[in-house]
């Protein structure tokens, strides 16, 4: 039983909140490897929309996981500007304030949505699906 995956780096996960307790909480729900299929993830911690920007601009981030309760500047309306400005944008996943908030998240392009509380078991679901799209398929 050997782990046949063809990318041996960490895939990079960004986490966007302004809340350090938020951000913690999604890295703690997803751990290092959340799925034996995908290699291990790697944190790029993020606590303003501008290095939220800068990071995704520079190519090296794998999926992002953007707080929509975020102030100033939301999750939503940032994954929007990613969607609309950077090509082949990364899959995003936007951390909503209530489950009826799902159709905001639609509107921003996310292409995964998880409510506050964070559900652990959602969120790792979400993550991995998105994730198994940027690793290439293993023989």
């Amino acid at each position: 039983m050997s782990d046949s995956t063809s990318r041996t780096e960490p895939l990079r996960v960004l986490v966007y909140s302004d809340d350090v307790n938020t951000r913690q909480q999604v890295i703690l729900a997803l751990g290092r490897r959340p799925h034996p299929d995908l290699p291990e993830l790697e944190y790029v911690e993020v606590a303003t929309e501008p290095v939220v920007i800068q990071n995704m601009d520079a190519g090296t981030i794998d999926l992002a996981i953007l707080d929509g309760e975020a102030v100033p500047a939301g999750g939503m309306g940032i994954a929007k500007q990613l969607k609309d400005e950077i090509y082949q944008c990364p899959p995003v996943v936007v951390l909503t304030g209530r489950p009826q908030d799902a159709w905001l998240a639609t509107w921003s392009r996310a292409e995964g949505a998880v409510p506050h509380p964070l559900d652990p078991i959602q969120l790792a679901e979400t993550v991995v699906s998105l994730l198994r799209s940027r690793v290439p398929a293993s023989t």
